[in-house]
């Protein structure tokens, strides 16, 4: 019985220690309800999952609230627009705030993001980065204002 119980202890400890990935720690910041259900309609969970590492830019449900609902709604139901728009956020690697430069910057989608320094901030596209360096297992989350949109 002590066994099972040191046993269990431990892989509960093991649990308790475990990082978290991308798509987990957005989910516990609780500022990405959006974009969590969002990856799942477009069935990217899995590969925010994965090995990475990943840099994500992170519309916050504030910006995808800045989209019109007809549009929101028309792109939760497009598997495959919604998988490009949200492919569109994250840049293969881990890259910091302080690692940032201008320019353009290729995106898992394929096309490029315009990374800019205005001021005292950064944007991407013309969405403001409102925080940087959140930090999981498999890369890292920067979060943005807006929902950027690739060039159709």
């Amino acid at each position: 019985m002590k066994k099972i119980i040191a046993l269990t202890t431990l892989a509960l400890a093991a649990v308790a220690v475990q990082a978290k990935d991308i798509v987990d720690t957005a989910v516990a910041a609780g500022d990405f309800k959006t974009l969590a259900t969002a990856l799942d309609k477009a069935g990217l969970v899995q590969t925010l999952k994965g090995k990475g590492p990943y840099t994500v830019f992170a519309p916050t449900d504030a910006a995808f609230a800045k989209l019109p609902k007809a549009d929101l709604d028309a792109l939760l139901a497009d598997k495959a627009k919604l998988a490009a728009v949200l492919t569109y956020h994250v840049v293969p690697g881990n890259v910091m705030a302080k690692d940032v430069k201008a320019g353009k910057v290729k995106t898992v989608e394929g096309s490029e993001l315009t990374v800019s320094t205005r001021g005292s901030g950064v944007m991407v596209n013309d969405a403001k980065v409102v925080k940087t360096d959140i930090v999981a297992d498999n890369g890292v989350i920067h979060v943005i204002d807006s929902v950027v949109l690739p060039r159709q």
